[in-house]
Formats: C-alpha cells, structure tokens, sequence
C-alpha cells in the first residue's frame, strides 16, 4: 500500500519539479516503531500480537493519526497510512504531521477483558513515543471511544494526567461533541462543495455507500437529511439496493438492533462486491483500502467518486478513471473530518474548555470548505485531476515547513 501512496506522491512532486532528494526527504517516515504485544488471555494462554506506530513528518506539528486493530495491520500499511495524514492535515491546514499505527489482531475474536489487557499493554510499549505533544492517537478501523478511554487512562498512569494525548475520547471522558459523526459528516461537506460547483445539491442525487460502519452510516444520515437519495450499502455481510432509495432512519434502526444491514426488508440483496457497480450518481468508498483495481475500475458507473476510506483507488485504476472522465474526491480531502474534529478536541483539552456541537460543526464544513476551494481551484486552473492537485497543496506546504525548519 505505500507504493500506492509514494506513486501518487510522486506524480505530484514530479509535475511540481521537487528533485528526487527531496523527494525522499518527503515521502520517508522519520520514525517507525514496532513492538511485541503479549498478554494473558482469560484462557491463561499466552498470546504475542505486533504492534506499530510509524511516525511520517513532525514539520507541520506533532505528530497525528489513528491505530487500528485488524490482522492486515503491518508496518507497510501503517507507513502509507501514516503519509496519507502528513499530506491530508496539510491540505486542510491543520498544525499536524502524520502517524498511523496499531495491532494485528481481531477484537472480535477478544473479550472486552482481552482488549482492555491488549491496549494498555500496547501502550506500556510505546509510551515514550506518543504524548500531547509528540504524536496524539486516535480512533481508526475496530477501535473506539472505549479504547482510547484506555489508552488516555494507561499513559496519564504512567505519566500523569495527560487527556490530550489521545482524541475520540468519550465526551463523558474529556471527549469532543461531534468526533463520532465527524469523517463521514466531513464526507457530506466535501460532496456538497463539488455539486455546488456543478450548479447541483445533494437533494438531486443517487449514492451508493459501500461500508455502513460509523463512516458510511452517518454519512447516510446526513445525506438522507439532506434530501439526498441513498439507493445502496453494504458492510462484511451484505449489500442492499432499492433504486428508488432506502429508508435510512429505518435502516439505522435495523443497523443497531442487528449491528448489520443484512436483513433489512427495504432494499433487495445484491451480491456485496456489486455495491461498486450499481446505477447512481456518487458512489462512496467507506470500507477498507485497494477495492478499485484496474480490473474492476471500467465496470463502475458513477460519475463521482468520494473516498471516505483510506487508500481505496489503486493507481491502475484511477488512471483508467482518469481517461473515463470519472471525478475522484481523493482521501486525503474527503475524510479529513475525523482528523480535523480531533484537533478541534485536542485544542480543547488543552485549553481545559469545551465547544458546543453546533460550533464543531460549523468549524468543520470552514475547514472542509476551504482545503475544498484549494483543491478545486487548483485542479480547474492546471486542468489536472483533484487528486493531483491535493498532493500539489499538501507538498507545498509541507515541503515549505521542512525547509523554513531546517533540513
């Protein structure tokens, strides 16, 4: 996956004219950390899991981003991951580097005494890396509020009363209003912003969500809000389709008491990789990485391609949506919610003060808009793919802070 992110890096830089030192001055991660993580399960067994925490630019700040527990987790993953936030923190131009990081293992295959052991043992490990004012984790794929309460509670134990070193935090536990809705809430703005450009509005428009975890169902809440016309999801055990739009409060109602979308009676089954191929006008990616391949990138029918996940385009592929005329709104733009709400809830917990949700959200869609305005006006002024023009932004800045630093 970070060959997938240092060809996109370097398809800007090079169309930028950066020379290949600094080209590998840029791309590197400065640090990468990797420990052992073993605990006792409640079988009195000994289990070992890897643990990582790759540290990508501090230029910007300190360091940012999420840890995710999931078997792929390793430290190519976290490496381009970990980019992916160096370069989406700048193009929204909030004071951060990126980070990324987690363990490979399945929560879902833990008990909640299991996890709790996991984590602050993983935090004992890396303690010394991470800090307010260091590298601030936060929630990513199979971790939550619970866990980040966890990670707050092992380090402020071992190094004192620290609520900023981590964010999507309960609200209960120094957490931000509005840090759960954020990614996919940041989704709806970015969408809103390029339709707007368009002459459009979410109210005229057909969307297809692939993924209905906390991204992908929030973001259908707020665009069936909106007016828009939801008319496909999927999560890891199925895929929905009604062409003339799912109920989503009811399929939000169904989502809880089930904690899946399959057997909601408002839509008709579909295969679940099928979600990519159905007949709307904004097609959103809100599950894991590399699923538009180039032997699938033709058979996609959406004009619009919204990259709530992370890294879900590889590069064959968006050539070929490219040459198609399709219009990617690239991860490093689109899902910059979580991190932006995150410093929001970090400048909180350092200020000892809190924001009301509306002013949250207003202060989102601000910074939303404006990496938005960035980017598409870069992208119409050179004639080149928004993807291209994010990473131009990103570049930039970051490049002008590792040089106005000090190489």
């Amino acid at each position: 996956m970070f060959s997938d992110t240092t060809h996109y890096f370097r398809q800007a830089a090079e169309r930028m004219g950066i020379g290949e030192r600094v080209q590998r001055l840029l791309e590197k991660p400065k640090r990468t950390v990797k420990v052992e993580v073993a605990v006792e399960l409640d079988s009195g067994d000994l289990a070992v899991f890897q643990g990582f925490r790759v540290q990508h630019n501090g230029a910007r700040g300190p360091f940012k981003g999420g840890l995710r527990f999931h078997p792929t987790v390793d430290e190519d993953h976290s490496m381009a991951l970990a980019a992916l936030m160096t370069w989406k923190s700048a193009i929204v131009d909030i004071p951060y580097g990126g980070a990324k990081g987690g363990i490979d293992c399945d929560p879902n295959q833990l008990s909640p005494g299991e996890l709790e052991r996991v984590t602050r043992r993983f935090v004992s490990e890396i303690h010394e890396v991470i800090g307010p004012h260091k590298d601030i984790p936060a929630p990513d794929v199979n971790t939550n509020a619970q866990i980040m309460a966890w990670i707050m509670n092992e380090y402020s134990r071992i190094n004192g009363y620290s609520p900023a070193v981590v964010t999507g935090k309960p609200v209960d536990l120094h957490g931000s209003p509005g840090r759960e809705e954020a990614t996919g809430l940041g989704v709806t703005f970015a969408i809103q912003r390029y339709l707007e450009r368009k002459g459009l509005s979410i109210a005229e428009r057909r969307y297809a969500i692939q993924g209905f975890g906390n991204v992908g169902s929030h973001l259908a809440r707020h665009l069936h809000q909106r007016g828009g016309k939801v008319v496909a999801v999927s999560d890891v055990h199925a895929a929905l389709h009604n062409p003339e739009g799912l109920d989503v409060p009811k399929l939000l109602e169904h989502m809880g008491a089930r904690g899946t979308v399959k057997g909601f009676e408002g839509g008709d089954a579909l295969p679940r990789d099928d979600l990519l191929y159905v007949d709307c006008d904004v097609l959103v990616p809100a599950a894991l990485g590399g699923v538009f391949t180039q032997e699938n990138a033709r058979d996609v029918r959406a004009q619009l391609i919204v990259e709530a996940a992370n890294g879900p385009t590889r590069p064959a592929a968006d050539a070929i949506f490219n040459e198609r005329g399709v219009d990617i709104i690239p991860d490093v733009l689109a899902n910059a919610g979580g991190v932006i709400v995150s410093y929001f809830e970090w400048v909180q917990n350092i200020q000892q003060f809190r924001w009301e949700l509306e002013d949250i959200r207003g202060k989102l869609d601000r910074f939303i808009s404006g990496g938005c305005k960035t980017v598409f006006d870069l992208a119409e002024r050179k004639k080149i793919p928004y993807r291209t023009a994010a990473y131009i932004v990103a570049i930039g800045r970051v490049g002008k802070a590792t040089v106005l630093s000090g190489i």
